[in-house]
């Protein structure tokens, strides 16, 4: 084969690949058009009132753990006391902070040294103490550092309610939350775990700790990573539970059953991507067990978070979800292309393994094969424009739709000048950012590959926050 065939044979494999990923994309959103308007639909018959009051609502353990967060922890602990739900409790699990996190919270709510014994189903860190409050429902767990998944096993092993609902403690809730993101599994024991929506807080307004308007940032980052979340949460995650196949829920707000997740052998404490490695294994060990459990995702129950605003947060943070995601792919290669698992091993691991673990690597090379049989003559414009509708175009027409479906259905934004600038950022993040999130997915493969398992101090110790 001649150079020139060569490079043409590169192009038009390329051609199809876009073609493929956004044609499967097309399928997710029609699938999430559907389910997000059902959803709205029934939004207006809740019922949350109804479970507000409920005495039969099982009870939820709110498991919070804690790294150096003497800054804010008070006003969250507050904000998750304020929920709207019968009956919960709040663990704060503080993680070897070399701050004031476990003397602010014993001054604020009054906490007491207690005697109350944690349950050893899952091996954690040793425990140095125990603090409740006589008042209100909190119980705080001091413990020696051993990273985010460490402190979320302590957690479980002191909660005392059969749901668990694992949340950052820099996350901020609707007051009704818990409400919704509890409910399926109130209405059916066909339902394992939880997903809730995360959205972007840069450029909100934040009251007693509670999003009272919201509104797009001033800075262009943030607004980036709002169509970003639109597009993996309303339509992405959506159309993977329609499918039982969703393989992720994000760490900041997602709701379990207890004994699923000890059954399960809780969070690992050896990798960076702990929240999408504990949904693949809980999937792993309910089909292994021939149950017929579901992992879902809802909507629209509301958990807002902060994003990266440098380029050097967001670099690190995006370096340390990919490797997450290839850890996980690793781990249980053994599900992939396994009609045993269903669809999470014939369609979601293939899926995330091709388009996403390895698309960032075939992207760079289609760009680069692109570039070559431009300047080299070898591709005409037909093909030019063909490979510019399915690299970008489709991109461009897909995150429209994610934000079109956020203004038909949710309607969080209300001001028209934040919507188009959504609108706007939906078109611009095709042209740099999402090429430069390419590259940063692509070299965490190369970091991957060299490192392994040496994931490195920080995500160990400081749950991979930004410094400062």
């Amino acid at each position: 084969m001649t150079v020139e065939g060569f490079v043409l044979a590169v192009n038009y494999a390329i051609l199809g690949y876009f073609l493929l990923l956004n044609g499967f994309y097309l399928m997710l959103y029609v699938i999430s058009f559907r389910v997000v308007s059902d959803y709205a639909r029934r939004e207006v018959f809740s019922g949350f009132s109804e479970l507000a009051n409920s005495q039969y609502s099982p009870g939820v353990s709110l498991i919070v753990p804690a790294y150096n967060e003497e800054a804010t922890i008070a006003a969250s602990v507050r904000s998750f006391l304020a929920l709207n739900y019968p009956t919960f409790e709040i663990v704060v699990v503080n993680d070897g902070s070399r701050d004031r996190t476990v003397d602010i919270l014993r001054k604020e709510f009054e906490l007491k040294a207690s005697d109350q014994s944690i349950q050893k189903e899952l091996q954690t860190q040793p425990i140095k103490a125990v603090y409740t409050s006589a008042t209100d429902n909190i119980l705080v767990v001091d413990k020696d550092n051993g990273g985010k998944a460490d402190a979320l096993n302590a957690g479980i092993g002191a909660a005392r309610y059969p749901l668990i609902c694992c949340i950052d403690a820099d996350v901020i809730l609707e007051e009704d939350a818990l409400l919704r993101l509890a409910r399926p599994m109130i209405e059916s024991s066909d339902v394992a775990a939880v997903g809730g929506i995360v959205r972007v807080a840069n450029g909100c307004t934040v009251e007693m700790g509670r999003v009272i308007d919201v509104k797009t940032s001033r800075q262009a980052l943030p607004n980036f990573q709002i169509v970003e979340y639109l597009r993996a949460f309303l339509a992405g995650r959506t159309g993977w539970s329609s499918l039982n196949a969703m393989l992720i829920i994000s760490g900041a707000f997602g709701m379990f059953r207890r004994h699923d997740i000890v059954a399960a052998g809780g969070y690992a404490s050896d990798t960076v991507g702990e929240d999408m490695e504990l949904v693949t294994r809980l999937h792993k060990t309910l089909r292994s067990a021939q149950r017929k459990e579901r992992i879902v995702f809802v909507p629209d129950p509301v958990a807002w978070t902060e994003v990266p605003s440098s380029l050097r947060v967001l670099r690190r943070q995006r370096d340390r979800w990919h490797r997450g995601l290839l850890d996980t792919l690793h781990r249980h290669r053994t599900m992939l292309f396994n009609p045993r698992y269903g669809t999470v091993g014939m369609l979601g691991m293939p899926y995330f393994l091709f388009f996403e673990a390895l698309g960032p690597v075939i992207e760079l090379i289609g760009y680069a094969a692109f570039a070559i049989g431009l300047s080299l003559g070898i591709l005409d414009v037909s093909f030019a424009v063909a490979f510019f509708v399915a690299a970008v175009g489709l991109g461009i027409i897909l995150s429209l739709a994610a934000v079109l479906l956020e203004e038909m259905r949710l309607r969080r934004y209300h001001r028209w000048s934040d919507l188009a600038k959504i609108t706007a950022y939906a078109v611009l993040e095709n042209f740099g950012y999402r090429q430069i999130n390419t590259l940063w997915r692509a070299l965490a493969i190369v970091t991957y590959l060299r490192k392994n398992q040496s994931w490195g101090a920080m995500e160990r110790q400081g749950f991979d926050k930004p410094p400062g």
